[in-house]
């Protein structure tokens, strides 16, 4: 029997015209589009295929936007008969994951999204306003253990280890200043590389608690399945199955790191026990990040991941 993993992208992904060629072969993808628009009040069309990078990097656009994405390629996945057996997100990508699962309804994960969106973009603004203007963000360090990451960072101000990749890419969070001292210090402690990403704001670290506050108040009424299919947390970093644990996580969310890896660790483990299955990952939406880290882990050699992002990869499958 053929099982699938989706791994859903994260914040960061989003780039102008992104799924138009699917939307433009698949009428049914538009019109989930347009019903997107319906329930954010947002011209998604004009937002994914018009818009430019800068605006459309902001949190309120870049969410919403990788959102719709995912769900689009993954309804056209299901059309296929390719519907997955365990998902997990990265960061962002765990919202299109909790839909996935059933734990969000179509109209509660846009909504939601757009209320995260909005909050996060607030937050940054202030966060940018009262440091002269200098807007916070993430970078990702190249060729460092994790461990030694964690360890610079907490030698700096305002600066937290928040993605856990891989065993040798962890991204950081911090404000514009606190970035700037770090990646110098990254580099003379060995980092092969230190990247800024087009990330509109410190992520995945306690300076994005009010955030956390606001969004909070804002899915206090939002019902949260518990879970249909086998899902992963990045706040625990292993399944969860609680429906009111997932509403917590996804508060804890925004002010606590990424466990990548040891989402990584858990599915792997899950795919070796199930004998009587093959399974391969899939990554919907937009990108292929997690496509490449997966196939830097040790796990590339016995299950295969592909990213399904424009027509020409949804016919490869």
């Amino acid at each position: 029997m053929n099982k699938y993993a989706f791994l859903f992208p994260g914040q960061g992904a989003q780039v102008p015209g992104m799924i138009k060629d699917i939307c433009d072969a698949n009428p049914e993808s538009r019109a989930v589009l347009d019903e997107i628009s319906k329930i954010s009040g947002v011209d998604m069309a004009h937002l994914l295929w018009e818009t430019e990078m800068p605006e459309l990097s902001r949190s309120d656009n870049s969410q919403l936007a990788i959102t719709a994405a995912s769900i689009i390629v993954m309804k056209v996945l299901e059309s296929k008969g390719i519907k997955p057996s365990a998902v997990m997100g990265f960061s962002l990508g765990e919202f299109p994951a909790l839909y996935a699962a059933g734990v969000l309804s179509f109209e509660d994960v846009i909504k939601v999204v757009r209320k995260r969106g909005l909050i996060m973009q607030s937050v940054c603004e202030k966060i940018a306003s009262e440091n002269a203007g200098h807007a916070p963000g993430m970078s990702a360090i190249i060729g460092l253990p994790v461990e030694k990451v964690v360890e610079i960072a907490n030698s700096i101000d305002d600066v937290y280890a928040a993605n856990l990749n891989s065993s040798v890419q962890t991204v950081v969070s911090g404000t514009f200043d606190g970035l700037a001292k770090a990646e110098v210090a990254f580099k003379e402690g060995g980092a092969k590389r230190a990247i800024r990403l087009s990330v509109a704001g410190p992520f995945h670290c306690p300076l994005m608690q009010e955030a956390a506050d606001k969004f909070e108040e804002a899915i206090k009424d939002v019902k949260f399945n518990n879970p249909k299919i086998t899902l992963y947390s990045n706040v625990t970093g292993s399944e969860v199955v609680d429906g009111e644990e997932i509403k917590k996580n996804a508060v804890l969310h925004l002010t606590n790191p990424v466990k990548w890896t040891s989402e990584e660790s858990v599915l792997a483990e899950k795919m070796n026990a199930d004998t009587e299955s093959a399974w391969s990952l899939i990554e919907p939406g937009v990108g292929a990040v997690l496509t490449g880290l997966w196939k830097k882990s040790e796990f590339a050699e016995k299950f295969s991941c592909v990213a399904v992002n424009s027509v020409e990869s949804l016919s490869s499958l």
